[in-house]
């Protein structure tokens, strides 16, 4: 007796199309790591980023802010949300977040935006939610959140962890209703590869677990109807470990991981530019 094949399962597909961003990324990788190798030898935190385009090259060293406290960020993102606010940018792009989005290389973040970061090292979901009114006067175009690595690190719970995901989603759905918002996954760490000077609050915290988060909150992003980028595989290896060419110490992310990030935004804005295209029959700008 025959039997039809079995249609090909939707799972499948995404991990092919993850792949091939996977593999896009390492080939641009190889095409930019002279240059990148050269511009940046050490991975050190750099001025937060300015949202003006002509924003210089980005130059790795420590800087009079790395020994600000936390009100003294608070005040001086709060001043640059102020001028970007009078000046209304064009295409403004926000990232809010830690360190991860605070040490984002201007040189490698997308092209014709203009940038706004909002990032400060050590921060929680708590204090970033507690700070979103900083930039309520700006008009983004996009505001890209990636939060919560801080807060497991701190041994902070799931559910007060998603809490304060979803509060965070409401407010700038409410606070910026012309606004795309965007939600990224949690990035793993290194695992037994790991060097950060915190490394046994890492060894704490399982990476599966983070996977785990990432699901729920995705599921979070649907529910609130805003956008979800799910960067989890792009940085895994095997073992589910953070991959260890793309970080400094196993926590924090050299210029290759910078780059891969940068790459799968760019292809998500011209999967979603195509959409829009698409439906309305004409062409568009890509982030």
């Amino acid at each position: 007796m025959s039997t039809s094949a079995k249609p090909f399962p939707i799972w499948g597909f995404f991990l092919l199309v993850t792949n091939g961003i996977l593999m896009l990324a390492i080939i641009l990788l190889i095409w930019r790591q002279q240059k990148l190798t050269t511009a940046y030898a050490t991975s050190t935190p750099p001025e937060p980023v300015n949202f003006n385009p002509q924003t210089p090259s980005f130059a790795p060293e420590l800087g009079p802010r790395h020994k600000l406290s936390y009100q003294q960020w608070l005040d001086i993102l709060k001043q640059e949300a102020k001028a970007a606010a009078q000046k209304s940018p064009e295409k403004l792009t926000i990232l809010a977040g830690d360190s991860l989005s605070l040490w984002f290389p201007p040189d490698l973040l997308p092209e014709d935006r203009n940038w706004l970061n909002q990032g400060i090292s050590g921060e929680t979901s708590d204090g970033l939610l507690k700070r979103l009114d900083l930039f309520d006067r700006t008009q983004p175009e996009i505001i890209l959140v990636m939060i919560g690595i801080n807060d497991l690190i701190r041994g902070v719970g799931d559910e007060e962890i998603l809490t304060n995901q979803r509060r965070i989603i409401r407010y700038l759905r409410r606070n910026h209703p012309q606004t795309k918002i965007i939600v990224q996954s949690i990035l793993p760490h290194g695992g037994e590869e790991a060097t950060w000077e915190g490394r046994e609050k890492l060894l704490a915290i399982p990476n599966r677990r983070i996977r785990k988060l990432n699901e729920e909150l995705q599921r979070i992003a649907t529910q609130q109807d805003v956008q979800y980028i799910n960067l989890h595989p792009l940085f895994t290896n095997k073992q589910g470990d953070l991959r260890r060419e793309f970080t400094t110490d196993g926590l924090h992310l050299n210029p290759q991981g910078y780059l891969i990030w940068r790459t799968a935004l760019q292809i998500y804005s011209n999967r979603e530019q195509g959409t829009l295209n698409r439906e309305q029959g004409i062409g568009g700008n890509r982030l």
